[in-house]
C-alpha cells in the first residue's frame, strides 16, 4: 500500500487496483470500476465490442435483476452511468456517503456475473445500430470518421467506438460474452473512491466484496503499431446539408511522451483549452480569430485527448456560406506556419498556459470528476499523471512550443478531409 498527497494505492492479490480518495467537503462519493479495454483492443470484426458490452453491463443479474440497480439508485438520490473510449470502460455511482457499499456491490457483481440474455442482446443490437446510424446524419460524424481510418491504417485507433456497421450487425452473443469473461476481472481493472469515507473502513469493505472473485488469464494486448506517415493524406466527402466543413488531423504525442506537455500549451494557443468534464473560451486562439473573426468559419474546434498510443490533434471547421474550404486551408496553414516561424510572446505564453491550468482545474472540481481523473490517469499510467499535471504544464517553455510545433504540425504527418453538399458540386 502507498499513500501520496493524501491518496490511498492498494493492490488485492487477485490484481484488483484500489485508489482512494478522502474529500470532506459534502456528504457524497463517488466511485468508479475502470477496466483496461477500449476500441483500441478490438481486432476487425469485432469492432464496437466494447461500446456494446458497456451497454450490456445494464442488462441486470440474478441478485440485480432488470432495472433494479437504476430503482436502488435513484431512491438515494444517485446517478450512475459509464462510458466507452479508445483506452478504456468505466462504470460509476455517484451516492450518498452512508451508500457506499451499494456501489461496491453493483460493480463487484456486474464483474462476475451479467447474464447476456439473447433476447437482451438482440434487443440493445437495435439500439446500438439506431445510435450509429444516427450519427451517421452528422456530416462532422461522418468526416471525422473518415479521416481518422486514413490516418490510422494499421492501429485500431483507426475505427470509430461505436464500431462498424457490418461487426454491429454480424457479432453474436458469445462474442460479447466472450469479451466480456476475457476483460473484466479484477487484474484488468481499477476501482476508484473519492468523496466522504473512512479509507481504513472502506478497504476492509473493499477487500471483503472483492478479494475472492479470480483474475482472468489476459490475452495478449491486440494493438499494432503505427507506421510513420509518409505524406500528406486527403479524404473526400459528398452528402446531404448546405454546410462545408473540414477536417485537419496531425500525429500526436501519446500521453506518457515528454512531447505531450508542450503539445497541450501549443493546442491551447492554436484552438484553445479542451478537456474531458471542462474547457476554457476558444474565442482569444489563434485559429478563432482567423477563422470565425476573419468570417472564413461560422464554427472552429480542436481535440487533443490523452491516450496510450499516439493519437491525433484534430482541428474541425464549418465553412460559412460563400466560403470555400480551400480559403479555410490557407488561412489555417498561415496560422500554423507563424507559430512555427514565431515563438509565442511571454504574455501569450502566459495566457494560453493560464487557460490549459484553468480548463484543467474546472474538469477536476467535483467528487465525480476526481473519480474520473484518477482512474484515468491510472489507465494512461499512474494516479500521479493527474497529481503532477500542473507542475508538468508549468516547466513547458516557449521553446518547447515551437519545437513541438515544427516537429508535428507539418503536412507530411497529417491527414485533411472535406466535406461538400452535393448541392454545392459542380455538375461534370
Amino acid at each position: 500500500m502507498t499513500t501520496l498527497s493524501d491518496i490511498t494505492k492498494v493492490q488485492l492479490e487477485n490484481g484488483l487496483t484500489v485508489l482512494l480518495k478522502e474529500v470532506k467537503t459534502a456528504p457524497i462519493v463517488s466511485f468508479w470500476m475502470w477496466y483496461r479495454v477500449g476500441s483500441r483492443n478490438e481486432p476487425t470484426g469485432k469492432t464496437g465490442v466494447s461500446h456494446w458490452v458497456e451497454h450490456m453491463q445494464f442488462k441486470g443479474t440474478e441478485a440485480f435483476p432488470g432495472d433494479a440497480v437504476e430503482k436502488m439508485v435513484s431512491r438515494t438520490g444517485g446517478n450512475w452511468n459509464a462510458m466507452t473510449s479508445f483506452d478504456w470502460t468505466t462504470y460509476y455511482e455517484t451516492l450518498p456517503a452512508d451508500q457506499v457499499r451499494l456501489a461496491l456491490e453493483i460493480e463487484a457483481d456486474r464483474m462476475v456475473n451479467s447474464l447476456y440474455e439473447p433476447e437482451e442482446v438482440e434487443s440493445e443490437r437495435t439500439v446500438i445500430i439506431s445510435e450509429r446510424q444516427g450519427s451517421e446524419n452528422e456530416p462532422m460524424f461522418l468526416l471525422d470518421e473518415e479521416v481518422t481510418a486514413a490516418a490510422f491504417r494499421v492501429h485500431p485507433y483507426h475505427h470509430e467506438v461505436l464500431g462498424d456497421q457490418i461487426d454491429i450487425e454480424t457479432m453474436s452473443r458469445d462474442d460479447l460474452y466472450g469479451h466480456y469473461k476475457t476483460f473484466y476481472a479484477p487484474n484488468n481493472a481499477i476501482a476508484v473512491l473519492a468523496g466522504d469515507f473512512d479509507t481504513e473502513d472502506v478497504l476492509a469493505q473493499i477487500k471483503e466484496i472483492y478479494g475472492d472473485i479470480p483474475p482472468s488469464e489476459l490475452p495478449r494486448p491486440f494493438v499494432r503499431p503505427e507506421p510513420p506517415q509518409r505524406g500528406e493524406r486527403r479524404v473526400m466527402l459528398e452528402g446531404d446539408g448546405e454546410s462545408s466543413y473540414m477536417v485537419a488531423s496531425y500525429h500526436g504525442p501519446a500521453a506518457n511522451d515528454p512531447d505531450y506537455f508542450p503539445m497541450l500549451v501549443l493546442t491551447s494557443a492554436l484552438s484553445g483549452a479542451r478537456m474531458m468534464g471542462g474547457s476554457s473560451s476558444n474565442r482569444t486562439s489563434r485559429l478563432y480569430k482567423a477563422l470565425v473573426l476573419e468570417e472564413l468559419a461560422a464554427f472552429m474546434s480542436g481535440s487533443f485527448f490523452a491516450t496510450i498510443d499516439p493519437y491525433l490533434y484534430s482541428v474541425s471547421v464549418m465553412a460559412r456560406p460563400g466560403v470555400t474550404l480551400g480559403e479555410i486551408e490557407t488561412a489555417l496553414d498561415a496560422e500554423i506556419a507563424r507559430l512555427a516561424d514565431e515563438p509565442l510572446t511571454e504574455k501569450e505564453f502566459e495566457k494560453v498556459r493560464k487557460q490549459a491550468k484553468a480548463a484543467f482545474a474546472f474538469s477536476a472540481e467535483s467528487v465525480s470528476n476526481l473519480g474520473f481523473w484518477y482512474g484515468y490517469s491510472e489507465i494512461l499510467d499512474d494516479y500521479t499523471w493527474f497529481t503532477d499535471y500542473i507542475s508538468k504544464l508549468e516547466q513547458v517553455t516557449i521553446e518547447d512550443v515551437q519545437r513541438v510545433a515544427k516537429k508535428y504540425l507539418v503536412n507530411s504527418n497529417r491527414t485533411v478531409g472535406h466535406y461538400v453538399p452535393k448541392s454545392q458540386l459542380v455538375p461534370a
